[in-house]
């Protein structure tokens, strides 16, 4: 009977015992739990004696803590100033310091080759940011650096305002001395020995020089591509340099072979065969004469005056022995977008250049040299500026006065502009064109598809060369802005129509020509008095 007892009771006794434990450690807990934050901060009853002083010591204690936090902060951004002067006197330090010595590496030399290389692994990441190898993916067309071209002599620029000139020489002695120090390191790179394995290699001048690009991005330095004659005709030398906010470094130098690089010119037309007569006098002494690695389609819309522009096809056919070209018939409304995709699509050929081109473009064999340097598949593609003619009967007064087409096409500030709002006319090999989608063929007749391809290319990852180019001209012609565009594409045709007819003194000479007029009479008039 007593041990049936103990064991009923056993387990409640077990139980009892537990929960004297968990009350035995609640306890504990809540006595030796030090005061929390909230019940440290909590404000003293206003009527209490000591509420005032406690406030204002817990008000004193904050304001102390924030600035503690602030003479932190400053002791951070002072020793970031310092680490950014012992970086730049290191990089100076290592343009004295030849690479390419071999020999023993001392204790001291090991030292000194870490923060170099901590400096290199910085000076890298300006590089890559850059754009050299890769493209950066842009918002809108308007964020896009556009590059600067130049010659040994003369300057290419985009931004004029009303002072400058869009061809010159450079004025300012540290755009002269930049650009010059610039070629200077390319032929010193071409010219020494470790450039070339052959030991009778010729020696590169400032004459071999052909011309450069070059853009400025405010957060990375200043990128150069300087392009070198080669060894034979089609050869070139291509020498990459990058400034990151320093000395300049040498990035890359190239052997560049064109011979095999084929351009496929396409033009959509519609009528206006007595242009199209005028393009294939300059594609065939440009083209077919002198570049002679070209190829041309023409994709026509319509049937009225197809005859005719054909004829003009298989004449210069015939006449200069010329049967690279594709002739494509399209029975439907005029579109620029849909000829350019149509004659993209249709070339079976292996991967080639693609040249966008309009039957009012005049080029030279020197553009389409340009056109292939600027091109590389799967990398870059090209958007150049082009130079857009005023109208010559403004320029030149009467219609009897005006020169040749070719004595026309002088890159001045009273013949011209830089085209820089126009996308039309690009190079790119069509595998990127393919890949990227091509045109938006919803959009029908003028403008607006130039600019969605080249928004389409900045949205990528392709590195897009944007600079003004000195051989691609946009032959003036009368605008007609036709009533079924829509508003927007109406008033982009207005806007370029305005644009196309003078520069703006000629243009305020024929606003104010009543004025001058009435000025000439009563200066007349005064002299007869006399």
């Amino acid at each position: 009977m007593v041990r049936r007892g103990l064991v009923a009771w056993l387990p409640r006794m077990v139980l009892l015992l537990v929960v004297l434990c968990c009350m035995v450690s609640v306890l504990y807990m809540l006595a030796c739990t030090p005061r929390g934050d909230n019940q440290q901060l909590s404000f003293p009853r206003v009527n209490s004696p000591t509420g005032k002083e406690e406030y204002q010591a817990i008000l004193q204690e904050r304001e102390e803590h924030h600035w503690d936090y602030i003479n932190s902060l400053k002791r951070q951004i002072a020793e970031l100033k310092d680490e950014l002067q012992q970086r730049s006197e290191q990089l100076k330090n290592m343009q004295g310091h030849n690479t390419d010595s071999l020999g023993v590496v001392g204790i001291d030399q090991v030292n000194a080759e870490k923060p170099q290389k901590a400096l290199l692994q910085f000076l890298h990441s300006q590089m890559d940011k850059a754009e050299i190898d890769t493209g950066v993916k842009l918002p809108t067309e308007y964020a896009a650096v556009p590059f600067e071209s130049f010659t040994l002599q003369k300057v290419y620029q985009l931004e004029m305002g009303l002072t400058r000139h869009p061809e010159e020489k450079p004025v300012r002695k540290d755009k002269r001395d930049e650009l010059t120090e610039a070629i200077e390191l390319g032929l010193e790179t071409l010219n020494s020995p470790a450039s070339s394995s052959d030991p009778n290699h010729r020696t590169y001048s400032s004459s071999d020089f052909i011309e450069g690009i070059h853009r400025t991005e405010r957060d990375k330095g200043t990128l150069y591509e300087l392009t070198f004659k080669g060894d034979k005709g089609y050869e070139f030398k291509r020498i990459v340099l990058f400034r990151p906010f320093g000395p300049i470094m040498k990035i890359k130098n190239e052997n560049l072979n064109m011979a095999q690089t084929l351009i496929n010119v396409i033009v959509p037309l519609a009528k206006r065969a007595s242009k199209f007569r005028q393009f294939m006098e300059n594609f065939r002494e440009m083209g077919i004469q002198q570049d002679k690695r070209i190829h041309l389609t023409v994709v026509y819309f319509g049937k009225d005056q197809m005859s005719e522009v054909k004829g003009i096809l298989e004449n210069t056919s015939r006449s200069a022995n010329f049967k690279n070209y594709t002739f494509i018939q399209l029975n439907e409304e005029f579109s620029r977008g849909k000829g350019l995709d149509v004659g993209a699509r249709f070339w079976k050929g292996s991967n080639v250049v693609l040249f966008f081109c309009d039957v009012d473009i005049y080029f030279t064999a020197e553009f389409l040299n340009t056109c292939r340097l600027n091109t590389q598949p799967g990398k870059k593609v090209f958007y150049p500026v082009l130079f857009s003619q005023y109208n010559p009967g403004l320029i030149y007064g009467h219609h009897n006065s005006i020169p040749p087409i070719e004595q026309q096409l002088v890159i001045r500030k009273e013949t011209g502009f830089w085209r820089d709002f126009g996308f039309g006319m690009t190079c790119q090999y069509r595998s990127d064109y393919i890949n990227i989608g091509g045109f938006d063929l919803d959009i029908k007749g003028w403008g607006g598809e130039d600019v969605h391809l080249y928004r389409k290319y900045l949205h990528s990852n392709l590195i897009v060369i944007r600079t003004p180019v000195r051989g691609l001209f946009h032959l003036w012609h009368e605008k007609h802005c036709l009533d079924e565009l829509t508003p927007e594409q109406y008033k982009m045709c207005i806007q370029s129509k305005a644009m196309n007819e003078a520069s703006h003194g000629q243009l305020g000479m024929l606003v104010f020509r009543r004025e001058i007029e009435a000025h000439r009479r009563k200066q007349k008039a005064s002299n007869k008095k006399t």
